[in-house]
């Protein structure tokens, strides 16, 4: 028996099979093959086609079924990861009233900000633990707004994972982690943020009914089963953001577990227990998967980091050389600190963390006469690598506590250099684990049982690769972040 998890990204639909008694995934598939289309008719918006979402997730379904021969009574559960902050607006028939606002869509950006000012920045920390931004709840108001005879006719709003579990079931619903990542959950009374939709404008009646996040949420009906090809009554036993998905997926569940990506941004997720909104304009907070009502709080801390793999990448399609492992033999032939050579490697739009200074990506320190490429690889590995201490440090600031990093195998901690520094400079191991989110939320769905030991063991036994350990000679590495840390802050001071 299996259960099938969906990840419904930006760019492309991934589908995993996983058998139900040991968490091994059967494979993964993507659909469509190529990127999916974005709409962007201004600069700065970003929108998409719900039906499209719906579209490739029926069949991305039905090819998975056929190529690992899974009929559709053999699949007893659903999970669903999704694209977060995204704005989808049904009428009272369940038919989207226009495309998607999606998360990476600025449009709203000065709607958060004047709510952010006028509802008062302490408030805001206290109450919603971030700013409203260029969050849903922001963009509902933008549509209310710009689209008054559309905002006329929404019967309800909801997230992207929201609409997929209405198109298999024709129930509307949504999970308190879901209204928190659109800032629509208040944590000082654990309820709808009523007033900050009371300052939109926006009925309280058109949001969508909560369920918990592990849970029978609703099942497969005659409709979803003709469309996707899974068996009415097939439970949707759990849906969460991609980013809290992911840590989950990683087994980040409690105090002191913190997950991170290398991809071609940088992300720190950290859990916590603490409610504190201090570094809300550098980090974002979100109620974690398991957050529940009433007891002590799980709260996921988000730090992005724009400038990480893609800076990498960038090194390897302008430097000569032919691959990410010879940049990485080139880096390992040079010693901790590049000969003084340091990258600031903040070239991809402007850094929240950095208070959203756009500083670019900067080479310090280049001899001409001593230094080669080699150097370059070095630095920049280890200019991402302190860009993410850095951040974590911010996190340290705003109540969180490391106690293990766990990361997924992708390009930036398949280097050793890149891990080790992390590492030996926060004093706590790295575990890298190979898995994907469409595999930790078709995991998920096991949760509704409760078995958490089990679904942490499912990881260790079938993920786990390796685990960094810090050196105990940290001097060299903490004069080197010394020094790129005062080069950041020689530019970001100026």
């Amino acid at each position: 028996m299996y259960y099938v998890g969906l990840d419904i990204g930006s760019s492309s639909i991934k589908i995993a099979l996983v058998d139900v008694e040991t968490g091994k995934s059967l494979g993964v598939i993507q659909e469509p093959e190529t990127e999916m289309s974005m709409f962007a008719s201004k600069n700065g918006w970003a929108e998409q086609k719900p039906e499209d979402w719906w579209e490739y997730v029926c069949k991305g379904i039905r090819r998975i079924k056929k190529k690992y021969n899974v009929s559709r009574k053999q699949i007893k559960g659903v999970g669903i990861s999704y694209q977060m902050h995204g704005l989808v607006v049904l009428d009272k028939e369940g038919n989207p009233l226009r495309k998607s606002i999606i998360w990476c869509d600025s449009r709203a950006v000065s709607i958060g900000n004047r709510a952010f000012n006028e509802i008062g920045e302490d408030k805001c920390a206290q109450y919603l633990l971030n700013s409203p931004a260029n969050f849903t709840a922001s963009k509902l108001k933008w549509v209310k707004e710009n689209e008054p005879d559309i905002y006329k006719k929404v019967y309800k709003f909801m997230l992207p994972g929201d609409y997929i579990a209405y198109k298999f079931s024709n129930i509307m619903n949504t999970t308190i982690s879901g209204l928190s990542e659109g800032i629509l959950w208040d944590f000082k009374k654990d309820s709808v943020a009523d007033f900050l939709l009371k300052y939109y404008g926006v009925d309280s009646h058109l949001v969508p009914d909560i369920v918990d996040t592990f849970s029978n949420q609703s099942q497969v009906n005659a409709q979803g089963e003709k469309e996707s090809g899974l068996a009415a009554g097939t439970p949707i036993f759990y849906r969460a953001g991609d980013q809290p998905n992911n840590a989950l997926s990683l087994n980040v569940l409690n105090p002191g577990e913190v997950a991170a990506t290398g991809g071609t941004s940088g992300v720190v997720y950290a859990v916590t227990n603490s409610l504190s909104g201090k570094e809300s304009s550098r980090v974002n907070n979100f109620a974690h998967v398991n957050y529940k009502k009433g007891e002590d709080p799980r709260i996921g801390k988000l730090l992005c980091i724009n400038g990480a793999g893609i800076q990498y990448r960038w090194l390897l399609n302008n430097l000569a050389v032919s691959s990410y492992e010879e940049m990485n033999i080139l880096a390992s032939e040079i010693s901790v600190g590049s000969d003084g050579v340091c990258v600031i490697p903040f070239g991809n739009g402007a850094e929240r963390m950095l208070n959203n200074k756009e500083i670019g990506t900067r080479v310090v320190n280049l001899n001409l006469n001593n230094h080669t490429k080699a150097h370059i690889c070095r630095a920049t590995l280890e200019g991402i690598a302190f860009s993410f201490v850095y951040g974590m440090n911010i996190l340290k600031s705003d109540g969180i506590n490391v106690n293990v990093i766990r990361a997924g195998n992708d390009n930036l901690f398949r280097s050793e250099i890149f891990a080790n520094t992390i590492a030996t400079l926060i004093e706590h191991e790295i575990e890298i684990y190979n898995t994907t989110g469409a595999i930790g939320a078709a995991r998920a769905a096991d949760l509704h049982l409760g078995d958490f030991k089990k679904f942490s063991n499912s990881i260790m036994d079938n993920d786990h690769v390796m685990t960094f350990m810090p050196f105990k000679d940290k001097e060299p590495y903490i004069q080197a972040y010394a020094n790129w840390k005062q080069e950041l802050e020689l530019i970001t001071n100026k």
